[in-house]
C-alpha cells in the first residue's frame, strides 16, 4: 500500500513549528477576492483545520480574481474552495454554504472577508468581547488599494479604535464596476493576512492596522 504523502514543512520550521500550528483553528468567512486565495495560503502555511462560510456561487467574472476553476462556475464558493484547498494542502476543510447572520458559532482565529460594511458589523457583534476568539482580522480592498486590521477583540482600548472604522456603507467608497478587484491585490492580502496568523501564533507582535496602495508602492503600518 502507497504511503500518504504530506507537505514537507521543514522550509519554514525556523518561522513556525508544527506545534504552534497544530492548534489553530480558524473561521474564514467569504471566500470570494480576498477570502479565496486566504483559505489557500493559510492551508499551505500549515493551518490543520479551516472552517469556511458563504452562500454565494461562482459567477464567470469571479474567475479572473479569485482561485476558482473554469469548471467551479455557478457551484457553491465554498466547495470549490473546499476542493481546492484540500487539493493543494494538507488542511481538512469544513465548507459552510450559507451567509454568516451572527447565530453561528465562532472560536478561534476569525477573518472577515466579506464585500459590504453591513456584513462586517454582524460579524463583529459575534466577535466583540467574545472571550474563545482571541484574534480578530478584518480585510477591506478596492481596485489596488487594500486595508487590514488585527486585534485581540476582548481589549477594549483596541475595540474601541476599531469600531471608529465602522463607518455606514453609504459613506463607504465605491469603485466602478471595472475597477473593484484584480489579481495581485488580493494575493497580497492574502499573503499579508496568512502572516498576521503566524504572527500571533507565535507570540509576535503584529499590527493593527496596513493599508497598502499598490498602484503608488506605499505602505502604511500602525
Amino acid at each position: 500500500m502507497q504511503e500518504a504523502i504530506t507537505m514537507d514543512m521543514s522550509r519554514q520550521m525556523g518561522l513556525i513549528s508544527l506545534k504552534s500550528l497544530s492548534t489553530a483553528k480558524i473561521s474564514l468567512i467569504g471566500v470570494g477576492g480576498i477570502g479565496s486565495p486566504t483559505a489557500l495560503t493559510l492551508g499551505k502555511m500549515g493551518i490543520p483545520r479551516l472552517r469556511l462560510f458563504d452562500d454565494d456561487v461562482v459567477a464567470p467574472h469571479n474567475l479572473p480574481n479569485q482561485i476558482f476553476r473554469l469548471t467551479d462556475i455557478e457551484r457553491p464558493k465554498v466547495t470549490a474552495v473546499k476542493e481546492v484547498v484540500e487539493l493543494f494542502s494538507d488542511a481538512e476543510v469544513e465548507a459552510i454554504q450559507e451567509k454568516f447572520d451572527g447565530t453561528q458559532k465562532l472560536e478561534g482565529v476569525v477573518i472577515s472577508a466579506v464585500d459590504e460594511m453591513t456584513q462586517r458589523k454582524i460579524i463583529w457583534e459575534k466577535v466583540r468581547y467574545n472571550i474563545h476568539v482571541p484574534l480578530y482580522v478584518e480585510a477591506r480592498m478596492g481596485a489596488e488599494v487594500l486595508r487590514l486590521y488585527s486585534l485581540n477583540p476582548t481589549d477594549p482600548e483596541v475595540v474601541r479604535r476599531y469600531e471608529a472604522t465602522l463607518y455606514t456603507s453609504a459613506e463607504a467608497v465605491h469603485q466602478p464596476c471595472t475597477e473593484k478587484s484584480i489579481i495581485y491585490t488580493v494575493m497580497v492580502a492574502a499573503g499579508i493576512i496568512t502572516g498576521q496568523v503566524k504572527k500571533w501564533l507565535v507570540g509576535e507582535p503584529y499590527y493593527f492596522e496596513i493599508i497598502m496602495d499598490l498602484k503608488n508602492m506605499i505602505m502604511m503600518v500602525e
